[in-house]
């Protein structure tokens, strides 16, 4: 009776103080004893382009584990920045994550994202899935930034083959991004790497512990530390 009475309470005092977007959220994805906690805070600037996919923690609950649409960036317009929740696949947390101001993602269907902790992506910063897209741990991107795994166009041979599938990305941990680097499909980004600013990556980079720039990315300096 006695965590009835906390549960109780504990649902009564954030249902006044969360808007709408964060009630409605969790307990469209949640059952009731996980959406009461509000493990996902929404910002009011944040729309819903569509909501049909699935969500799953894979790490234990607690109230604001993720946020999203909050974090300024001084150099956006908070009042017109919008951040788009587009989910017809799943998302998958493995801790806490938070996604800035007028950030975007869009998870088509039968597509996945994985987000490992400690995640971090700030202003009008986008993720476009339509396959398969993964973080590691103590992720840190930049404003800007636009991750595609696809060409979002089909191109045809002269047999009718598909020539542009879609490539899973696969960001390992404790990699920093840039602001607006563009991150292509079939992109391995190793861990301990820094991405510079305007960087585009289009393939699997192989060495750990370095700093990639350049259009297409190559190695700037090997044997980095960032924090």
């Amino acid at each position: 009776m006695n965590n009835f009475i906390k549960k109780t309470i504990f649902l009564s005092k954030h249902l006044l103080k969360e808007n709408f977007k964060t009630i409605y959220f969790n307990f469209k994805y949640f059952p009731f004893n996980e959406a009461i906690m509000f493990p996902v805070l929404i910002s009011k600037n944040v729309v819903f382009n569509e909501l049909k996919g699935s969500i799953r923690f894979e790490c234990p609950l607690r109230y604001g584990l993720v946020k999203i649409g909050y974090g300024k960036v001084g150099i956006f317009d908070e009042k017109f920045s919008r951040s788009i929740l587009q989910i017809s696949g799943e998302l998958v947390f493995r801790g806490s994550a938070g996604f800035g101001q007028g950030a975007k993602i869009s998870v088509a269907k039968n597509a996945k994202v994985i987000f490992g902790n400690k995640f971090t992506i700030t202003a009008e910063s986008s993720i476009v899935c339509s396959k398969g897209i993964e973080f590691g741990t103590n992720c840190l991107l930049s404003w800007d930034i636009l991750i595609m795994d696809s060409d979002h166009h089909t191109i045809w041979d002269e047999n009718g083959s598909v020539v542009n599938q879609p490539e899973e990305i696969f960001i390992e941990e404790n990699v920093w991004v840039g602001c607006r680097a563009l991150i292509l499909k079939g992109s391995r980004i190793p861990s301990n790497s820094v991405i510079a600013a305007n960087t585009v990556v289009n393939k699997n980079l192989e060495d750990p512990k370095s700093l990639y720039a350049g259009i297409p990315a190559r190695i700037i300096k090997k044997n980095i530390t960032w924090g």
